[in-house]
């Protein structure tokens, strides 16, 4: 890096510590330095998330009726945020479940079911299925909704979508949302086309790119900032921002942020190979390294082979289950933790060519993950990799300007 601009962007780091930025239309925000007197970069383990800054939030949830958007990922410590917060004498009056459950409780695309968390007995509501909305019935009575839940910063991780839709529902019916930071492990770069409208769905719902490149705070205050919410009311967000937190951050995930991401090569690896989930080619779950292989029975590689089995929670039917598949395993090149930069094409690129039924290769679900009609045709002719890349330059540019907007962080660049 030019050393001038490194000094530059040292000294915008510190003079955050003075400012306020303050989402469009929502809550004022605190930005926090992640540096400290000296300058020096704070190492990933003096990360201080939004949910253990408590000193920002309980005092302000005392007494009044809250509403928690949580899952297995939602933690203060060592505690769970519901818990913490029942400990604290907040009154927790209903939880609102996504995918996989409150507790973690349902495998990829099961649905939940409402009823009562049994360690606690607060009312528990579904998000994931045939409701993924909160109703004004679900929400009557309610102060505060609280949104935290580790994201890992994919635009088909479908917790961003939960988001808008409870921040919609909180707006339309008068309620404020407080959304608790947590570090973004894909958050070191932007990439992938960005999402056409007519490709919009549950797994992709606004023009982002694959990576977005933010934390949920940041995409909390884009969605309000850019009148994404499909509203005409306000959305009065407040977010609690983390401590040392930038977007160059290695950071690994204390707890696994879904079943099928079980550390930190599937995080890493996920933006590229869930494109798989469109095809007929496996990722390896129903195995212990899901998101870290890939596969089929057909393929012409021998080298590495792997047989799905259902794991109850995890992969309760896999495709290909009990089916020997041969494929590759990227945990010979990624081993160690290695970050990609770049959403990678080269490995569906080879997974359609060892394909030997090329005109069932791509699902309709493939354009939804893509964002796109295109994708799918560039590979299907051949076209190379960069020359499908620079495809998506102009969109990633207009974007990047929009992100911009509303980093609470240091960014990587």
């Amino acid at each position: 890096m030019n050393p001038f601009r490194y000094r530059f962007l040292s000294l915008l780091g510190l003079l955050a510590l003075q400012f306020t930025a303050v989402c469009s239309g929502g809550v004022g925000t605190a930005i926090d330095s992640a540096r400290n007197g000296s300058g020096l970069i704070i190492p990933p383990s003096s990360i201080i998330t939004g949910s253990e800054r408590a000193d920002q939030y309980v005092s302000i949830l005392k007494g009044k009726r809250v509403a928690v958007v949580s899952n297995p990922t939602s933690f203060v410590g060592q505690q769970h945020l519901v818990d913490f917060l029942l400990s604290n004498g907040v009154a927790v009056q209903v939880v609102f479940a996504p995918e996989h459950g409150f507790r973690g409780e349902a495998g990829a695309g099961e649905k939940i079911k409402d009823g009562k968390d049994p360690a606690t007995g607060v009312r528990v509501v579904s998000l994931y299925g045939k409701k993924l909305k909160p109703s004004s019935e679900d929400l009557s009575r309610i102060q505060w909704v609280i949104y935290d839940i580790q994201d890992v910063g994919a635009r088909f991780y479908t917790y961003i979508t939960t988001l808008q839709f409870v921040m919609e529902a909180c707006a339309d019916n008068g309620i404020p949302i407080m959304v608790l930071d947590r570090p973004n492990p894909n958050g070191h770069f932007v990439d992938g086309p960005v999402l056409d409208v007519d490709c919009r769905s549950f797994v992709g719902f606004n023009k982002i790119p694959i990576v977005h490149g933010c934390t949920v705070g940041e995409y909390a205050c884009m969605l309000v900032g850019e009148h994404w919410l499909r509203t005409s009311k306000k959305c009065r967000l407040k977010v609690v921002s983390m401590l040392n937190y930038t977007h160059s951050t290695n950071y690994e995930l204390p707890v696994r942020p879904s079943p099928n991401l079980p550390n930190a090569n599937a995080i890493y690896l996920y933006p590229s190979l869930c494109l798989f989930e469109g095809t007929p080619v496996s990722l390896g779950r129903g195995t212990s390294f899901p998101f870290e292989v890939y596969g089929a029975p057909s393929f012409s590689s021998k080298e590495f082979s792997f047989t799905p089995t259902s794991i109850p929670g995890v992969a309760t039917r896999p495709p290909y289950q009990d089916t020997l598949c041969y494929g590759i395993d990227l945990r010979v090149e990624y081993t160690g933790g290695r970050r990609p930069s770049r959403v990678e094409l080269k490995w569906i690129i080879d997974a359609y060519r060892m394909y030997p039924e090329k005109d069932s290769f791509f699902t309709p679900f493939f354009d939804k993950l893509a964002g796109n009609h295109q994708l799918k045709e560039q590979l299907r002719s051949g076209l190379p990799e960069e020359e499908i890349r620079q495809s998506w330059q102009s969109d990633l540019k207009a974007y990047k300007v929009i992100r911009r907007k509303y980093l609470l962080y240091p960014d990587f660049e």
